[in-house]
This record gives C-alpha cells, sequence and structure tokens, in this order.
C-alpha cells in the first residue's frame, strides 16, 4: 500500500508516524511545500522573543529522522492538484520547477492554513510581515535584527496578535495593536477581554479598537498605517486577522469543501472519498458541545486527528469524538483559557443559557503570592450542564481549564462539578478550589 501525505507539520506528520507504526510495510511519502517538518509553530513568537533561542527546539523531529523509519521526506513539493478518480496527484518540485504525477492507494490532505492578508494598499512593502509557519518567523527574527525597528504596529488582536504584541514588548518596541472589532482577543467574552487589554495596556502597548487598516505607506519599506482613525508610525506591521485553509488546490477535485475553503470530514477523518483523508487547519472540526462541525485551527486538536487519521488508512476503525476548543495563552503577566462554548456562541445558538462571573483565589491568603482568579461559566439553565468556561489569572489559571474541559467532555452539571474531588495543598489552592468554588456559587 503506498499512503502520500500532502503536509508535513502537526497532522501531516502524525498521521505519517502513527501509519509506519500502524503499517510497517506501507511505503510512506510526504510532501511539503516548505523547508522544515514536523515543528512547533506555537513556539515561533517565543523564538522571536528570545526566551527561546535555538530554533531547533522548535523542531520536534527532522527529515532524517523520519526517514530511518522507512518514511520519504520531498521538501519544497508542493502539490498542485488531486485527481481523487485516477488515484494520482500532480506535484511540483519548486527547486526546479518541474512538475511530475505520482499515485497512492490512501491520500492525507494536512496542508494547514495560510494568514490572511487583507487587500490593501501597501501590504506589499518590505517589513510588513506575517507569522504563520517557521520560514515566517526566521524572515521576522532577521527583521528584527535591524535595531532601526522601535515602532511595530500589529493588526489584529487575536491570539497570534496577542502572544506577537507581548514578543515585542520583551524586544523593548513600541507596540500598537490595531483591532476592528470591539475587543483585543475577541474569541472570549467582555469580562475577560476587559482583563486582557487592561494587562497589555499596563505594560505600555497600545489597543486600538473598532479600527480598520486602509493603507500601509512607504517607499519600498513601510513607514505609516493608515487607518480609519488617524495615521501612526511603523517600522514594522505584522498582520495577524486571521487564517484560511489552504485548500486553493482542491478546487474542481470533487473532494467537498466548505464555503471558507475547509475540507469537510467524518468522524474517521475520511472526505466523500473512502481512500482520501484529512486533519489539522485545513479540515473541520466537530465540535461537541455546538454538535455540528466548526473550524478549530488548534495544535492540539490537529495532532490527535492525525493520528487518528494515520491509524484509519492503514485499516484501523478509530473515530474522533469531538473537539471542545479547549486553549490557552499567556499574555504579558496573564494566563486566559477558555472551553467550550462562549456566551456570544450561546446566545447565537438560541440557547437556554445563564452565566456567572466570579472572582476566586489561586491558593490560600496565608501562603505567599495569593492572587486572584477570574471565572466564567456558561451554562444550560434547564439541565444545569456546564457548556463553557473561561479563566484569567496571574498565577494558576491556565491549567484549571482542563477540569472545565473534562467536565463538559463528560456532560457534568454544575452540582457534580461543586462536589468534585479535586487536590488541595495550601501553595497550590484553598480547600475549596477555585474550580468547585465558581460551580457552587453558580448553583
Amino acid at each position: 500500500m503506498k499512503i502520500i501525505v500532502i503536509g508535513g507539520v502537526a497532522a501531516g506528520m502524525s498521521a505519517a508516524a502513527k501509519a509506519r507504526r500502524t503499517d510497517k510495510k506501507a511505503e510512506i511519502v510526504v510532501y511539503e511545500k516548505g523547508k522544515y517538518v514536523s515543528y512547533g509553530a506555537c513556539g515561533i513568537p517565543y523564538y522571536i522573543s528570545g526566551v527561546s533561542e535555538d530554533l531547533n527546539s522548535l523542531i520536534e523531529r527532522t527529515p532524517e529522522d523520519f526517514e530511518k523509519q522507512g518514511i520519504k521526506i520531498k521538501l519544497k513539493h508542493e502539490v498542485l492538484k488531486v485527481f481523487p478518480e485516477e488515484n494520482k496527484v500532480l506535484v511540483k518540485n519548486l527547486e526546479n520547477n518541474e512538475t511530475f504525477e505520482d499515485s497512492f492507494d490512501k491520500l492525507m490532505v494536512a496542508t494547514g492554513a495560510s494568514a490572511i492578508v487583507p487587500p490593501i494598499k501597501g501590504a506589499e512593502l518590505h517589513n510588513v510581515v506575517t507569522l504563520k509557519t517557521l520560514e515566517d518567523g526566521i524572515k521576522l527574527k532577521t527583521i528584527l535584527e535591524n535595531k532601526d525597528i522601535k515602532r511595530v504596529v500589529i493588526v489584529g488582536g487575536g491570539y497570534i496578535g496577542m502572544e506577537m504584541a507581548e514578543s515585542m514588548a520583551k524586544l523593548n518596541k513600541e507596540v500598537r495593536i490595531i483591532e476592528a472589532g470591539n475587543r483585543a482577543l475577541g474569541i472570549f467574552d467582555k469580562e475577560i477581554t476587559d482583563l486582557v487589554e487592561k494587562e497589555v495596556e499596563s505594560h505600555g502597548i497600545k489597543v486600538n479598537t473598532y479600527e480598520k487598516v486602509e493603507e500601509i505607506i512607504g517607499d519600498k519599506k513601510v513607514n505609516k498605517v493608515k487607518t480609519s482613525k488617524g495615521e501612526y508610525d511603523a517600522d514594522l506591521v505584522i498582520m495577524s486577522i486571521g487564517i484560511k485553509p489552504n485548500t486553493d488546490f482542491l478546487k474542481d477535485s470533487g473532494i467537498n469543501i466548505t464555503k471558507k475553503g475547509a475540507v469537510i470530514i467524518d468522524e474517521h477523518m475520511r472526505t466523500n472519498y473512502a481512500n482520501i483523508y484529512s486533519a489539522g487547519d485545513c479540515a473541520v472540526v466537530y465540535h461537541r458541545v455546538l454538535e455540528e462541525n466548526t473550524y478549530i485551527a488548534l495544535a492540539t486538536t490537529a495532532n490527535k486527528m492525525g493520528k487518528i487519521a494515520g491509524e484509519n488508512m492503514c485499516g484501523e476503525n478509530r473515530k474522533f469524538p469531538g473537539a471542545l476548543g479547549s486553549s490557552m495563552v499567556k499574555i504579558m503577566d496573564l494566563q486566559v483559557a477558555m472551553t467550550g462554548i462562549s456566551e456570544a456562541q450561546a446566545k447565537e445558538k438560541e440557547i437556554n443559557y445563564a452565566i456567572n462571573f466570579i472572582k476566586a483565589k489561586n491558593h490560600v491568603s496565608y501562603y505567599p503570592g495569593e492572587a486572584p482568579l477570574y471565572i466564567k461559566i456558561i451554562f444550560n439553565k434547564d439541565t444545569n450542564r456546564i457548556l463553557g468556561a473561561q479563566i484569567a489569572g496571574k498565577e494558576g489559571a491556565a491549567l484549571r481549564i482542563g477540569v472545565f474541559a473534562t467536565a463538559i467532555y463528560n456532560n457534568m452539571t454544575l452540582d457534580e462539578l461543586a462536589l468534585l474531588d479535586l487536590g488541595y495543598t495550601p501553595p497550590y489552592s484553598t480547600t475549596w478550589d477555585a474550580v468547585n468554588v465558581s460551580a457552587e456559587a453558580t448553583i
């Protein structure tokens, strides 16, 4: 059996590695458009800021590591087209521009996503960058070696935008975030984003909301950003307004995709073709609370789904039970995390919901370092089932989201979570942990 994997990062390499462990004899070929495979993209902001100085520390396994397992890695090879009926792909070698066809028995589409660059004047100027791939990170790191880069404008206040704001602040840059929406990190509800904006502003980062970038001004390289409200000096512009699935090459292939370009798959990671699979940032994800396919671009989900695809391509019948969009981010000294659905999503889906927002403690008052934890719970009013949770705090906040994720995953109610037997010791919690407290206060 011959397996072709398109894309060599999270989902793709998880699939290839698992396929090799499942079937020792299969021929496995990975086509990767870039120069690297199997790297931790989430670590790129920390490489740029110097927190993690070694680029190689972001690379989990090298092409040579995979070759030793009998997995063929073809770097700088772009798949231009897929022919499902013929079980073939058209591939371009980006080093010599030659194209060729290759055949498969099973195909894995794991091409990920790319940063959206809006069609605004000046977006092509030097020092206007995006950050999605390791190559992007290396390019930005090189730009920042120029000591004249002092003023940084970040367009978009999502996860990448906020992480890059922290990275730039660590490098002593003047940072301004321009967000078209009503708040930064808008995937969270307002109670949490108010804390986020207060945190970044306390570190000298300016946050401009309800503001759209209209033009990037400069002669060869950027020197100003013009928005709907004014102009701002800039030596560097980081575009982080969102991402889109890398699926243009699937157009007219017959493989079903959503209106926004994500590959539609079932719980086995299969497309509408029985021998073609997909996972990661290029595909949909089933959401356990919404009970429908949605788009969740997270490394954790991509790796799990890729592993399942690798097994199933080799004859297994494993199902992916769905995701909750559990995520966390560090913003300066603040930890922020969420799981399940937000209040905005509950409202949009017309769920009979209610919320509670409380302030608790990360540990007992008599142990040094007590800090507040802010917890929001979204729950179903009819059943008391927990639908979502969001947390912010400076110590002990992020990892507590795992308890909420477990509760939501298992359809637990507020009553059950309130009395859940969680561990206690003075340096890490109160006798009633903040998770218990938040549920008990909501009943």
